[in-house]
């Protein structure tokens, strides 16, 4: 028997960028040190796609199914004040901060990979799936990156959408890389 689900088409303009961690802003690896400490590594090209978001007005989010101390380090870098971790149901954690930001679900995207992000790719007004996604996930996207997830897939994701709402070039000048 099937899963019954709404899918949102919305060509609203997307205000709240929703980014799933493993797989998507990482490349999925976790390296354990022998302090079994937990290491993941990040894209620099994402780091400027979400500042160029944000450089327009626009507010971006983690939502991810873990806790880390690396990732709440990287949402700090990135100056990402919304953060949800531990959400191993992740629709709770969509519906927080959709109210924190004071917008509809038509007007968020969301970035997943994997099977625990179909809930809410079936909410968010525009999901995306990165490269690497399974295919459960690619089926539920409005758009899939050309690259893969911890290699620049965000990156991507940002200038589709700041291009699909009119917004590149201003966020190209809002960064200073039209001088």
């Amino acid at each position: 028997m099937g899963l019954l689900w709404e899918l949102t088409v919305s060509n609203a303009e997307i205000r709240l960028l929703v980014i799933d961690v493993d797989g998507v802003l990482t490349d999925g690896t976790i390296l354990i040190d022998e302090a079994g400490r937990q290491v993941r590594s990040f894209d620099i090209q994402d780091g400027l796609g979400v500042a160029m978001w944000r450089a327009v007005g626009r507010h971006a989010a983690l939502l991810t199914s873990k806790r880390s101390e690396a990732v709440a380090a990287r949402a700090e870098m990135l100056r990402i004040e919304l953060l949800e971790q531990g959400a191993e149901d992740k629709l709770p954690g969509f519906e927080r901060l959709l109210s924190a930001v004071g917008v509809s679900r038509e007007q968020a995207a969301y970035i997943g990979d994997d099977l625990l992000d179909a809930v809410v790719m079936r909410r968010a007004g525009y999901p995306i799936a990165v490269a690497n996604a399974v295919d459960e996930i690619k089926a539920l996207a409005r758009y899939v990156t050309g690259r893969r997830g911890g290699e620049g897939a965000v990156r991507e994701a940002i200038e589709h959408l700041l291009k699909r709402d009119s917004q590149w070039q201003a966020a190209v000048r809002a960064i200073g890389a039209d001088r």
